[in-house]
């Protein structure tokens, strides 16, 4: 009963936010040129997508197991001709299996790379950063720089991201609170950076899920995780000139719930404090059923290039889910989104493959 309640309020939460959205984004995609629109997925097959814009080209790479690869392009559109090369290979390195969600940041005249691994058992999953001395990521030679090391318990961590706010830097990822038993939760967490590879200070806890919208791990089906997982992963730092946002994934991923939730604080607040942080009591991207589109999450936002419009990259599939044993059939999406006066993002719904949209 439970789950059919989740459901119906799910559908009527869609409902309101995209009544507030229908009109503005149905007549954006009204009036588009078809010789400057593209369609989704980007990719065939992708899971937990980043980009980065600099110096007139995007660089994208996204989830994979052993490796690294590196898309370059100027027009992000043409994901799938763009040129691309294994930028990362790990062979060797203690602790490097499974790599999941590397995202690349420019930091200081150098880029580095945050990614997460294990050493073969997925409960040992941990955060770790390479670096390149290079001002183009595709040329010279990542170097292992070490260990992210969350808390003195070395506690299961995935899905780094880093910000800064003026000159201090900052560190979200996903992590345990313990090691996991009947049932698995996974928490956002928050911490000061010394530098681009080191904490300078404790892991503070800024999220947990509680929200029924969190806690989804049951297919429609009836397929499941071995046991309970309730998720709040992925976190994604947007920051306007009065606010500190997190957008982050919720629900199991394998479900149709997955969908995409978001934290808040004044930008003059200690975010170092949990009660600095608001959490929405609402996710403000969920699956839409009337498109088919199922399990949006892992989202990252980016300007234009020339800085006029928002667009939002995130992955989804084309069914509420996958058998068990199918490969994965996320895929990477792109879409443009609307800022409203006070900077904040509008994010809308997600929009069907087969529509036109404005290429950035």
């Amino acid at each position: 009963m439970k789950s059919i309640l989740f459901i119906l309020t799910c559908t009527i939460i869609a409902c309101c936010s995209n009544c507030q959205m229908k009109s503005q984004q149905d007549t954006a995609l009204s009036d588009i040129d078809s010789a400057n629109s593209y369609t989704n997925p980007l990719l065939q097959r992708g899971t937990e997508p980043w980009v980065i814009y600099h110096d007139s080209f995007y660089y994208y790479t996204q989830s994979t197991e052993n490796e690294i690869s590196l898309w370059k392009t100027s027009d992000l559109t043409q994901l799938r001709t763009a040129m691309h090369k294994i930028i990362y290979d790990p062979k060797g390195q203690v602790g490097h299996a499974h790599i999941w969600a590397p995202e690349l940041h420019f930091i200081q005249g150098k880029w580095f790379l945050y990614y997460t691994a294990d050493d073969g058992n997925t409960d040992n999953h941990q955060l770790y950063v390479a670096v390149n001395d290079s001002t183009d990521p595709m040329k010279g030679a990542f170097i292992y720089k070490g260990h992210i090391v969350t808390d003195k318990q070395k506690s299961w961590a995935i899905h780094p991201n880093t910000f800064f706010i003026d000159d201090r830097q900052y560190l979200i990822w996903s992590g345990w609170q313990t090691k996991r038993a009947d049932e698995e939760t996974q928490c956002i967490y928050i911490a000061s950076m010394e530098n681009p590879w080191t904490l300078s200070s404790d892991r503070i806890l800024i999220s947990i899920p509680t929200y029924e919208w969190e806690r989804q791990w049951i297919c429609p089906d009836g397929s499941q995780s071995a046991y309970p997982i309730y998720v709040n992963e992925n976190p994604q730092a947007f920051i306007t000139p009065t606010k500190v946002n997190i957008y982050y994934s919720a629900s199991g991923l394998w479900t149709p719930y997955y969908c995409i939730g978001k934290l808040e604080a004044d930008i003059d607040s200690d975010l170092l404090d949990p009660h600095s942080w608001k959490k929405y009591s609402e996710p403000v991207f969920m699956h839409n059923a009337k498109d088919s589109i199922f399990s949006p999450g892992g989202s990252v936002f980016f300007y234009s290039p020339k800085r006029s419009n928002w667009y939002m990259i995130y992955h989804a599939r084309n069914k509420p889910n996958d058998a068990p044993g199918e490969i994965d059939s996320r895929s990477p999406r792109l879409q443009p989104i609307q800022q409203s006066p006070n900077g904040d993002l509008i994010l809308g719904k997600p929009i069907r493959i087969d529509s036109l949209l404005p290429c950035p």
